[in-house]
Formats: C-alpha cells, structure tokens, sequence
C-alpha cells in the first residue's frame, strides 16, 4: 500500500508534468471508483493544471479550483505514458480504472489490481468534500506539528496500542503498515505498548523518528520514477516484510504477528526485550 513517502513522490512526480498543462479529457473506467457526482469528470476538461499536492494518503490535483483527488488505496497505482494510449480505455486485466490525457498527448492511467476494489477517486471544489480528508488528523511533517502536540495524540489515544494508533488516518495522516512498524523498530519499542503508558523520553524519542523515518524516506522517494518506488520502498524496510531475515542492529531474527488481513513485523531483540509477541488473528488492532 503506497502511505506518505510514496504519495508524495507521486505527487511530486504528476506537478512536475502537470502544472501548466491543461487536461484534454478523462476517461472513467471503473464507474465504481467515483465517488462524487457533484461536480462532473467532465467539468475538468479544458482546465490548466495548477498544482498537484498531498493530503495524508490523497494525491490533489488543482485544474483552476477544481480538485481531482485520488486515493490508491492496497493495490491502486499510478502509470505515466509519454504517449497515452488510444481511447476508448478499457479495463480488461490491466485493472485501468481512470486514464487522464493532456493537451500534448501525454497522461496517466489509475489502475488496481485484485478482486478487492478500494481505489477511490473524487472531483470537487473543496477537498474537504472528501471525508476521507476532512477526517484526517495532523500530518507529521507538517512544520506546525510539535512534540507538545505529538504527547497530546498520544494521551489522547489512552490505552491503545502504539501500532494502530500509528496506523489510524484520524489520529495521524499518512502512516501505513510499512511505516509504523519502521517506525517503532527505529525508537525501539513494542507495538502493542500502550500509547499513553510511555515516559516523558520514550514519547520524545518515538516523535523524533516518527519525523526521521518518514522524512528519510520522502527524500529518498521523490526524485525515484514512479514505476521504482514500489521496489525502493521494499528495498529500504528494515523490519517490514522481512521476517526470518536478522535485524541489521542487533543481530535477532526478525518476527512477525499476524492478524485477519495483515500483518506486522518487529526485532524481539530491538523492541520487546527478546520475548516474542502473541499472534493476535482475531485482535482488532488493523481494523
């Protein structure tokens, strides 16, 4: 699942070809991908690209007021054609669900692959019309956002567990699975301790990395083609999707925990003082 580092590489990505370019026309695929009717698809064409930027997981793109708002969702991604393929698009097993063309012939195509659709794609005038975006909670790059206001989202979020307060869109935007668990390998802690139950200095050390890890990682993002960020988001876990393999810092075999429909991984050696985490399938800790 792309989360912020790669959100936003794309969305650096599409305002460098975007901005200046006006849209030619849309074509919607997957009529089931939209979800606002508002404001028409074809309401954009004609339009100048203004910007492209990022909201949390969503990638906005301005045409003179009106937003083209896309969420990628597990298994959505984004493809940039030079040349955009003959229309009229169809969705066959590329998983094509929108493909946007430009007034120099160039585009990109939303796609997603799997049986599980949740790619979402939105046109409005405000993006607070997503409620996806106006749920959001604080982005934790924003420069405003302080280690005064991260301890208050911690005691805020009260007995749950680090792990899926990481995770939830409404306490914090942007973090996935892949992050938090870099996240807590890098500040050495459990990911099922409990958010309000951490000293003075274990919430400092865990903000400090929270804005290291995903900085780190959106500088070593944006710049990368957007058909590599997949491969350079994997090549750079150092616990995620790695169990069995041994932890880089300590040297102990990397163990995962497993739920319904996901999964985390962390350093016993790192993280929960070599004693191995219980598998909670049925917890609702992702959910």
């Amino acid at each position: 699942m792309p989360e912020l580092p790669e959100v936003a590489a794309v969305a650096a990505a599409l305002d460098a070809k975007l901005s200046g370019r006006i849209i030619a026309e849309g074509h919607l695929v997957s009529f089931a991908a939209l979800k606002t009717f508002k404001v028409p698809l074809d309401a954009l064409a004609g339009l100048e690209v203004s910007s492209v930027s990022r909201h949390g997981k969503f990638v906005d793109i301005d045409a003179q007021g009106v937003h083209l708002i896309f969420h990628l969702a597990r298994a959505g991604w984004v493809t940039w054609h030079d040349e955009a393929p003959p229309v009229p698009a169809r969705r066959g097993r590329s998983g094509l669900a929108l493909r946007v063309v430009l007034d120099d012939g160039s585009g990109f195509s939303l796609t997603e692959a799997g049986t599980q659709k949740g790619l979402a794609i939105y046109v409005v005038e405000d993006p607070r019309e997503v409620p996806g975006i106006q749920a959001l909670g604080p982005d934790p790059l924003a420069e405003g956002f302080t280690v005064a206001d991260f301890r208050g989202v911690l005691e805020q979020a009260g007995r749950a567990q680090l792990k899926g307060v990481l995770r939830d869109q409404k306490i914090l935007a942007g973090i996935g699975n892949a992050y938090s668990d870099e996240i807590l390998h890098a500040a050495k802690l459990s990911p099922f301790k409990a958010a309000n139950s951490l000293t003075p200095e274990e919430a400092d050390a865990l903000f400090e990395q929270v804005r290291a890890v995903l900085q780190g990682a959106v500088d070593a993002a944006v710049g990368t083609p957007i058909g590599e960020l997949k491969d350079a988001k994997r090549a750079g876990m150092r616990v995620h999707g790695r169990t069995g393999e041994a932890c880089e810092v300590c040297g102990a075999t990397i163990a995962e925990v497993s739920f319904a429909d996901s999964s985390l991984q962390y350093c016993p050696g790192c993280q929960t003082g070599g004693k191995p985490l219980a598998d909670r399938r049925l917890s609702k800790l992702l959910k």
